[in-house]
């Protein structure tokens, strides 16, 4: 079934009166008696007619859409859409998603190209999460969520620094030594060397010297975050916890230590960070930082329209709080930690 887009001149021949008319009514313009604008706005309504995006950009300068550009629809990024719907209402600014479905040969600078394409035709100005280079300069209003080291726009992102002090603080009370950490990988965010330093500082001030050993580099796919967790999984002198940067690389180092062998929190620990709704759904729930997602796509969302009208920010970077989610991942570590042997973690 196909289906036809609807016209002004559809519009006008319902409506019984001219193009000239219609755009008169669209645009609010005086010279078109009230009977004949209800007559319009009614067809309008009936037809469900919109005019194009480039029509209205070309003639108003201005789309009224504001775009939100990610580099894949998943958890964490689904959870700020939610607070950037909620944020425009009322605003009279429409929202447009735009996602490249996480193709992993493009993604370095895929914010430039994004923003090439829509900017000045389609969008007003954009909400760019975990851009991959510095997103300045642009002529369109830019807001970077989690944004690139030294990003010039202004930005929303949460304590990343305290959120992993708090996950390694918590394992150091259960008892746990040896902690590992699956981080981000290099990426040039802000927010991947702020959880890595906040996981360094909490050990050190438990008279801890971080072990290089323990950390490795998760990955943009479940794949290599499963690679990362098996190869600290593996390990003659194995981790009894481990910090993920993130919680979908936590959630498949659950999989993976169960593949192996392993109970959680039996005989391995494990916390996320983020707090996506995923994290719950586990067996057992995992354990995590919060960060606001919602409320960090909303404060965006604000930002890019007090921009867009011209008004000064009073922050121009805003940083929301984070806090620990306790749920059952976590636990003392074992008198006697359960080795992997190796043929087992290479079974598949």
């Amino acid at each position: 079934m196909s289906y036809s887009r609807v016209t002004i001149h559809d519009v006008a021949a319902r409506a019984g009166v001219s193009v000239s008319t219609v755009s008169k009514v669209l645009n609010d313009r005086y010279g078109v008696a009230t009977s004949t604008v209800d007559r319009v706005r009614a067809v309008i309504a009936e037809l469900g007619y919109e005019s194009s995006l480039v029509a209205r950009s070309l003639r108003n300068h201005r789309t009224n859409v504001i775009g939100v550009l990610v580099w894949d629809i998943e958890p964490y990024s689904a959870e700020l859409l939610k607070g950037a719907a909620r944020a425009i209402k009322g605003t009279g600014y429409e929202l447009v998603v735009y996602a490249a479905g996480g193709k992993g040969a493009e993604r370095m600078g895929w914010e430039h190209r994004y923003l090439s394409r829509l900017s000045g035709t389609l969008i007003d100005g954009a909400v760019m999460v975990t851009p991959t280079v510095d997103t300045a300069p642009f002529s369109t209003p830019v807001v970077a969520v989690d944004p690139h080291t030294g990003s010039e726009v202004p930005t929303v992102d949460s304590d990343n620094f305290r959120g992993a002090q708090l996950a390694v603080e918590h394992l150091l009370g259960l008892g746990h030594r040896r902690i590992g950490l699956l981080r981000r990988p290099p990426r040039d965010l802000e927010s991947g060397p702020q959880r890595e330093e906040g996981y360094r500082s909490a050990l050190q001030a438990a008279g801890i010297t971080p072990d290089p050993d323990l950390v490795r580099a998760g990955g943009y796919d479940d794949s290599a975050s499963e690679d990362a967790a098996r190869q600290l999984l593996t390990l003659p002198d194995r981790p009894t916890a481990i910090f993920a940067a993130n919680d979908v690389s936590a959630i498949t180092t659950m999989d993976v230590a169960m593949a192996l062998g392993l109970r959680v929190p039996g005989d391995l620990s494990i916390i996320g960070f983020d707090n996506v709704p995923e994290s719950a759904m586990t067996e057992p729930g995992l354990t995590t930082i919060e960060q606001p997602l919602q409320l960090m796509g909303q404060r965006a969302i604000e930002m890019l329209v007090e921009l867009l009208a011209g008004r000064d920010l009073p922050r121009t970077h805003v940083r929301l709080p984070t806090r620990l989610v306790v749920r059952g991942s976590c636990a003392a570590p074992p008198a006697e930690p359960r080795r992997v042997a190796v043929e087992h973690s290479a079974a598949r």
